[in-house]
């Protein structure tokens, strides 16, 4: 997909006429890409706290937009932000970085709606550069895109309902790895243009690479996508991009209900991928899919115990390439998938 440029200097603007300068990284302008991964990937960092934060003492209450922005602004490792229920108009970045045993939570319930407005317009909520946040229970509404995480570590993102959204849904990007995005709610992307409605992205295409990290492989890596309910998504339920490596996606429930411009509900370009346990129905053509963008990529991916009710011509797994580097657990379950379960043997 074709990311918003991110280049300079941007000023976000709240309701009650409160401005905050977000300072962004800059863009490279550089050659294309090489064919295959040129860096090291990044080193693993360590998994963000099990427990919720959430579940402490508020060291911040707020009702407002405006608060919301100086609570972002001068959060620090062991913050804990509650929204209160209602409505907190405008977008919100948050760059703080908590640690493991201290991490900085945002939390609120789904009655705590940040309304990004324009569906052509801003992220509503961007992790840029953050690291160790828990972002828990609320809704976020609108925007061009909902949950953006740019060079992104350790962070969860729990519970969260994000829908009508004018392209995708949530989004790990420049680097982001370690994160968790579990147990949340997604539905009603791709309003602005369906052709970018992903419900979950991990990564940037190789076309975006020398806008999102200096002409390199985007090495979003070791992500944990588990749990979340996807559905209304005009694109893929779930984008996994050539350039991230050791992922895992487990325990989805996919819809293609809706879907106008993917084929199937999960595409992984990546590499070294856990799929598991994930569940989906009413596939336009496939229920899940592993393609070959550029050479190196797409590769040594595994599917196991996943059931997918296609009601579709296509396949339960299809691996269009490098089936001998795939592998298609035979637990894995197709139902009324045209072609059956995979074009490779079950193994």
């Amino acid at each position: 997909m074709t990311p918003v440029p991110r280049a300079g200097r941007r000023l976000v603007r709240l309701a009650g006429g409160l401005a905050v300068a977000a300072v962004l990284a800059g863009v490279a302008a550089c050659g294309g890409p090489g064919p295959a991964p040129a860096s090291p990937p990044p080193a693993p960092v360590p998994a963000p706290t099990a427990g919720s934060a959430c579940t402490q003492k508020p060291t911040t209450e707020i009702r407002t937009a405006d608060e919301l922005v100086e609570a972002l602004a001068g959060a620090h490792p062991g913050s804990v932000i509650a929204m209160a229920p209602g409505t907190y108009p405008g977008t919100f970045v948050a760059g703080a970085q908590g640690t493991p045993d201290k991490p900085i939570a945002l939390c609120g319930s789904r009655d705590a709606i940040l309304d990004g407005g324009a569906i052509d317009g801003d992220y509503t909520f961007h992790l840029d550069g953050a690291a160790y946040w828990q972002l828990s229970g609320f809704t976020v509404r609108g925007g061009q895109k909902g949950v953006m995480a740019d060079r992104a570590q350790g962070n969860l993102i729990e519970g969260l309902l994000v829908e009508g959204t004018g392209d995708e849904a949530i989004h790990l990007r420049q680097n982001s790895t370690d994160n968790v995005v579990r147990d949340n709610t997604v539905r009603r992307t791709g309003l602005r243009n369906g052709k970018y409605g992903e419900g979950i992205y991990i990564g940037s295409a190789e076309s975006n690479w020398c806008d999102q990290t200096n002409c390199e492989p985007d090495r979003s890596d070791r992500n944990v996508i588990e749990g979340n309910t996807i559905s209304e998504t005009t694109a893929e339920s779930v984008d996994i991009k050539e350039g991230t490596t050791g992922g895992t996606l487990r325990g989805n429930t996919f819809s293609g209900t809706g879907m106008t411009d993917a084929d199937s509900w999960v595409d992984v370009k990546g590499n070294g991928w856990q799929i598991t346990g994930n569940v989906g129905t009413d596939s336009p053509e496939d229920g899940f899919q592993v393609h070959e963008i550029l050479d190196g990529w797409g590769l040594d991916n595994t599917f196991e115990n996943n059931s997918a009710t296609v009601n579709a011509d296509g396949y339960a797994i299809n691996v269009t390439k490098n089936k001998e580097r795939n592998r298609v657990g035979c637990d894995n379950r197709s139902v009324d998938a045209g072609q059956g379960l995979s074009p490779e043997d079950c193994g």
